[in-house]
Order: C-alpha cells, then sequence, then structure tokens
C-alpha cells in the first residue's frame, strides 16, 4: 500500500470522527426542543448526509415545522417556509422578473426578484394543496440545484435541501405528488405520535415559562464536507446484489418476480430507489461508528426509501394491504441467494 493511500484512508477515518461528533451536537441541540422522534430526526440527518430531500407524513401538531426549523438553526443554514395553497403560482417559489427604475439613469430594466426557494433549507408545508404545475416548479431545484427564469439559471446555494410536508388523513382540496415528484424524494418519513411520558413533556415544556433556543453547532461547508465523506465509505459486493435483489423484486415487469407481486404491486422503484438506499446506507453506517455498508442498514433504511415509490394495486387496496406491508414481505422473501450471501 502506498504512503499517499494511507494517508488518504487516515484522513477518511478522521473526517468520519467528525461527522459522528457534528450529527451528535445537532441531535443534542435539537432534541433542547424536540421531544422524541429520534427515529425522525436520524433519518432527516441522514438525507441530509445523503445530499437528499424528505417527505414528511403527519397528522397537524408533531412540530414536523419546529422540527425543521430547529435542524436548520443548528446546522447555521438560512430557512424559508412556503405554505402551498390551491392558488399558489410557480413564479411566487421561484421568483420572477420585475421592471426596475435606475434612479441614476432613470432607464428601466428587467431584474430577477429572487423567490423563497432561493435558502439552503425550504419547508415547502403541506405540498400536496397546490396543483401539479406549482408542484413541478420544485423539480429542477431538487434534481439539479438551480432554477431557471425567463431563460436564465440560477444556482442554489450549497448546501440546498428541501423538506416537505403532507397531511395524509384530510385530502379534501388535496393534488397528489406526481409520480416524478415524489420519486426526487430520498425519503417519506412518517411522523408519529408521541408515546405519553413524551407529550407529558411537552406539555410541561409548551405551558410553562421555559424558553430554549437552539445554538448553531456546524456551518454549510461542514455539512458538504460531511456529504463528501459519505461517498467514500466502501460498499460490500454482497451488500449490492441484497439492494439490486430487493428493488428489483418490488418491480411487477421483471421476469423474476414473484407471482404476488404482480397481483399486488402496480408500478416498482426504479434506479434512483438504489442510488439512493445505498447513499442513505452508506451515511447510516457511519452515524453508528462503521466504515462499511451492512444488511441491516439497507434493511432499517427500506420503508423510508422505498414506501414512495411503490404504487399498490385495487386488489391491495381492496384487501387492505398497506405499502409498508408490501416492503416487509418482499424483505422477508428476498431470493435465497441473497440470504446465502449474507
Amino acid at each position: 500500500m502506498s504512503a499517499t493511500t494511507e494517508s488518504l484512508e487516515v484522513d477518511h477515518q478522521e473526517r468520519a470522527v467528525r461527522l459522528v461528533d457534528a450529527c451528535q451536537k445537532i441531535r443534542e441541540q435539537v432534541g433542547r426542543i424536540i421531544v422524541g422522534q429520534d427515529d425522525v430526526i436520524e433519518q432527516l440527518l441522514i438525507a441530509i448526509l445523503a445530499r437528499g430531500h424528505c417527505l414528511l407524513e403527519g397528522v397537524p401538531g408533531l412540530a414536523k415545522t419546529l422540527m425543521v426549523r430547529s435542524l436548520a438553526d443548528t446546522m447555521n443554514l438560512s430557512f424559508r417556509r412556503i405554505q402551498f395553497t390551491p392558488d399558489l403560482m410557480p413564479a411566487d417559489i421561484t421568483g420572477t422578473d420585475i421592471i426596475q427604475e435606475n434612479k441614476e439613469t432613470g432607464h428601466r430594466d428587467l431584474v430577477f426578484d429572487k423567490g423563497p426557494i432561493f435558502t439552503q433549507m425550504l419547508l415547502a408545508d403541506e405540498i400536496n394543496r397546490t396543483p401539479p404545475k406549482t408542484q413541478a416548479a420544485l423539480l429542477e431545484a431538487m434534481q439539479e440545484h438551480e432554477v431557471t427564469v425567463g431563460g436564465t439559471t440560477y444556482h442554489l446555494d450549497e448546501p440546498f435541501f428541501v423538506l416537505a410536508t403532507q397531511n395524509p388523513i384530510e385530502q379534501e382540496g388535496t393534488y397528489p405528488l406526481p409520480e416524478a415528484q415524489r420519486d426526487r424524494f430520498l425519503f417519506n418519513v412518517v411522523v408519529d405520535y408521541p408515546n405519553r411520558d413524551q407529550e407529558g413533556d411537552i406539555i410541561d415544556r409548551t405551558t410553562s415559562t421555559i424558553s430554549t433556543e437552539p445554538q448553531s453547532v456546524v456551518s454549510g461547508s461542514e455539512i458538504i464536507e460531511c456529504q463528501g465523506t459519505v461517498r467514500l465509505v466502501p460498499l460490500p459486493e454482497h451488500v449490492k446484489n441484497f439492494v439490486l435483489d430487493l428493488v428489483r423484486s418490488a418491480r411487477p415487469r421483471d421476469e423474476s418476480t414473484a407471482p404476488w407481486v404482480r397481483e399486488l404491486i402496480e408500478w416498482g422503484p426504479g434506479p434512483r430507489a438504489c442510488q439512493q438506499l445505498v447513499l442513505a446506507s452508506k451515511a447510516r453506517a457511519l452515524l453508528r461508528g462503521r466504515h462499511h455498508v451492512t444488511r441491516d442498514d439497507v434493511e432499517s433504511l427500506a420503508l423510508p426509501v422505498l414506501r414512495h415509490r411503490i404504487v399498490p394495486t385495487f386488489n391491495a387496496e381492496a384487501e387492505g394491504v398497506s405499502v409498508d406491508d408490501l416492503i416487509r414481505r418482499l424483505l422477508q422473501e428476498l431470493p435465497e441467494t441473497s440470504k446465502q450471501l449474507l
């Protein structure tokens, strides 16, 4: 092994240690504001480290907005919130060219007035309450981290994240997200109710004079460095095969698909699911102090990565079979080759 390779490995390990330390500090600061929701916070951190976006689903009152704002504060990132409504227009998100008079020359020029998407952490609140045309205004920003208006392309500040929320119970007046839009989200995170003790703690914190503010513990440049560290984590061949077998087994038109999949799944996940499942697993491995990905990492993140990329059939819905049930069954019935490799 050359000296250069050795130094790179040492540098990678040092960066991994700094990443774990930074994430621990972020959790501590967010924990001063948010009670419980440890799994949700971890999944948000993993998405950020994997340079991905998150779709949060939960009933109102579970502190989703406060959680995202607290994360932005602890990371010293600029934060904007957009309340999605039926009358929201694409220009309300991206910005628009306006005519502005130059006070010195008296001439009128077109000047681009930036919209709220020009931030580092964007909260798209109730994203499914606006029409598809407006929802699509986020597509270029989420994929390319840039915005094109009037033929001019503007780059967004890095790091850039979109965290969107949906109310899973109130569907009146909503517009389902197109599959292309849903696929841009790394995770679909379910935010559940707190337990009894946690809810009691929430009452104590929010109905008294106790007031806490999260402190900034990392910078945007440090987050970008952490994202680079995640991509350096090696992926064992047998784990890559496990990811491929899992994702491909959810495609009803694949030759090796089980008969029950064709009956219960209308559309399965595409190649982006493999890419993002691997990146998320690498981030999870680092957060647990490992420099390699295991099957446990993949299995732990299969639900948030795949649940918004699988479309169940009418038969599945009629039988009350949820997408999460389908994913769990896929994990249990992987091809024997995957089980032997692992």
